[in-house]
């Protein structure tokens, strides 16, 4: 019997995994599923590519959800159709916040929604929060593997470039990051009731470089495909994977 698929990412509607781990690239996808055992890939449809496999026991999805949160909330909600119950945002961002180097760790505890869609779902004062059981998993992870991280809130910013908008006013007010989809991922979550956290891998652009005007990304600067990146990318697949044990092993218990 034909397996039914779900309409815009077309990843199948039941025996998914209900454990996932969430990255923007269809490459690095492939390369957390790597990790797994027994890791298959169950389908591939436009920036949409998933696998499932197991981790140290646990049944694990790994999906790539491509670049900026409303493309990425459709797989966040197909994804929660399908029966995944417990997410991890696993992905790159630059750091806000002095002393937050290239290839860290960055946990979010919440994010700011300047997504570009959970704005046309709901009111903007709904927050955009990580599960405290998320955020306390992904920070042991990355203890006990000795990676440095750093805790705080997150931008999610539907522009890549930098306008003619002042960035500095977060800065000022102490976020740790900024990134492209994980408020879409915490608001999905918070209305379906399912527990969803991120950790971001620090790749490049430091905080005076963000709020500078267009430093970060002029020739020469922006440069996310250095070794330093690639290290903190290796470090954060395990740290994000171990969190999602740890979080099976605390929903068994």
């Amino acid at each position: 019997m034909t397996q039914t698929l779900s309409p815009v990412t077309r990843i199948p509607r039941t025996g998914l995994p209900p454990y996932a781990v969430l990255v923007g690239d269809p490459a690095r996808a492939a390369r957390v599923a790597a990790l797994l055992d027994n890791a298959a890939e169950v389908s591939y449809h436009r920036e949409y590519r998933v696998f499932a496999g197991n981790w140290k026991g646990l049944g694990v999805t790994v999906a790539s959800h491509g670049v900026g949160a409303p493309g990425a909330i459709l797989l966040f909600q197909e994804l929660a159709d399908a029966g995944v119950r417990t997410f991890v945002r696993f992905g790159t961002a630059g750091a806000m916040k002095a002393g937050i180097a290239d290839g860290d760790l960055v946990i979010a505890e919440a994010a700011v929604r300047d997504d570009g869609v959970t704005a046309q779902l709901l009111p903007a004062e709904y927050p955009a929060v990580s599960a405290p059981e998320a955020v306390l998993a992904l920070q042991r992870a990355a203890r006990e593997a000795g990676v440095p991280h750093h805790r705080g809130i997150v931008w999610t910013r539907a522009a890549f470039q930098p306008g003619l908008i002042p960035l500095n006013a977060y800065e000022r007010a102490g976020l740790a990051a900024i990134e492209m989809e994980l408020s879409a991922l915490l608001v999905t979550a918070s209305l379906r009731g399912l527990v969803a956290g991120g950790v971001l891998v620090v790749d490049g652009a430091n905080a005076d470089e963000l709020i500078g005007e267009e430093a970060a990304f002029s020739t020469g600067g922006y440069d996310p495909h250095r070794e330093v990146v690639a290290r903190g990318v290796e470090r954060g697949s395990v740290v994000a994977l171990e969190a999602l044990r740890l979080l099976g092993e605390k929903k068994a218990g």
